[in-house]
């Protein structure tokens, strides 16, 4: 009797997550809630909100479904998983209490300090006077996070001190994500990059690296977004570099979390930066990124499925992973990320190969914009310029008017 498994979500996070469990000889039947248009062609969509947990849970006994793979952050920290143990049930992800590495910046960088992990120097605040004393004492640039859930959009880089000031007042008087306070780090120079790992307790199973790319804009301007394109492997990624992040970074936050009666099981994702020739923390997620997974998992050999039973069983596993690369770029809503438009026909995805849905509806038969970023071709080759190529190719292909896309994914380094 094969597989059943629930994907939560409905982002191009969890599309690629389908897409990979699809092509697992053991999975029979995949459910997502509330999933979108493309995950609706490999997948039965069923209208749960990700954020109740209740129905969710209903549905996973009525199914007997054999393993829950949440997406988003959200009800991660609202404790999806803590509630689907207390009831027997697997499911892979952290608890809400372990869970705090994403949704609390302050929990992390606290953390950090305490267990000596490279990362930035910090301070904490939640009155505005302090914080623009503290900020208006340093240099600039700085870097200012809202010590919370925002979407992957709670962290401006502020160039000069105004710009700083009218991100204070966003966050701690303006209270654009809730109840405000803010991490402010000093700023790290260097090239980012992304390294996701399972984790069971003290065990990891590292993923491939990939490399995200934030600001709505070609060169890296505009404001931060939560990802406009990837690409994976990472030329300056080398294996030296790589081990060096698992030994510093992965691995003691792990071990730290365990030690201090959190640990963590489920998806550590280290937003990490080279500064000055070694690898730094810029922040921990507790999930798969998006839109890192869409280009990470294509490139995953091994059987997807195989791989999360074991990280959930805390069993011995080795992935393989093709030499190829693969690329996707982000296909977004104008006015993204700040206020934009749905509902927008798109046209031309029978001609553009592998796209994943990040935010689409099917109003019948027709494929609709239905969120900021909308879609994301991707394309594997033997290399990165050639995935690039491919990939810039498939967007072309897609007819939205409504859309943006940012044309410099993967550029510089594929010269």
């Amino acid at each position: 009797m094969g597989k059943k498994v629930l994907v939560t979500g409905g982002g191009g996070r969890c599309h690629a997550i389908v897409d990979a469990l699809s092509r697992s000889p053991q999975v029979e039947k995949i459910y997502s809630a509330p999933g979108n248009a493309g995950i609706a062609r490999q997948a039965e969509c069923v209208p749960i909100a990700v954020s109740d947990i209740g129905s969710l849970l209903a549905f996973v006994r009525e199914k007997e479904i054999d393993l829950t793979v949440v997406g988003p952050e959200g009800p991660l920290a609202a404790g999806i998983v803590d509630r689907f143990r207390e009831e027997g049930l697997r499911i892979f992800g952290p608890t809400k209490s372990a869970s705090r590495i994403e949704s609390s910046k302050e929990f992390a960088k606290d953390l950090m300090s305490r267990h000596g992990i490279p990362t930035a120097s910090y301070r904490t605040f939640s009155d505005f006077d302090e914080a623009l004393a503290y900020i208006k004492a340093g240099p600039v640039p700085v870097v200012i996070k809202y010590d919370g859930l925002a979407a992957g959009k709670g962290v401006v880089v502020a160039l000069t001190y105004s710009e700083a000031e009218d991100a204070l007042r966003d966050m701690l008087l303006d209270e654009c994500f809730g109840q405000g306070r803010v991490v402010i780090e000093e700023f790290l120079d260097g090239p980012e990059f992304s390294f996701m790992c399972l984790v069971n307790g003290r065990k990891l199973y590292p993923l491939a690296i990939a490399r995200d790319h934030k600001r709505a804009f070609d060169n890296d301007r505009g404001p931060n977004t939560g990802g406009m394109g990837a690409y994976s492997p990472v030329p300056f990624v080398t294996e030296e570099i790589r081990e060096t992040a698992l030994r510093t970074i992965l691995q003691p936050v792990a071990d730290a979390m365990a030690d201090e009666g959190v640990p963590f099981t489920g998806v550590l994702y280290g937003g990490l930066i080279l500064h000055k020739g070694t690898p730094k923390v810029i922040e921990f997620n507790a999930r798969f990124g998006d839109p890192e997974t869409e280009v990470v998992l294509p490139r995953l050999k091994s059987d997807f499925y195989a791989l999360l039973d074991a990280a959930v069983d805390g069993r011995d596993f080795e992935t393989e992973w093709s030499a190829d690369t693969t690329l996707g770029i982000v296909m977004a809503a104008k006015g993204y990320p700040g206020s934009y438009e749905k509902g927008y026909v798109v046209r031309g995805l029978e001609n553009a190969g592998k796209v994943y849905h990040m935010g689409t509806v099917d109003r019948e038969g027709k494929i609709l914009s239905s969120g900021g970023r909308v879609l994301m071709p991707v394309a594997t080759a033997p290399t990165l310029a050639e995935a690039r190529s491919e990939a810039m190719k498939a967007v072309k292909a897609i007819d939205c008017g409504a859309l943006f896309f940012r044309s410099d994914i993967g550029a510089r380094e594929a010269r």
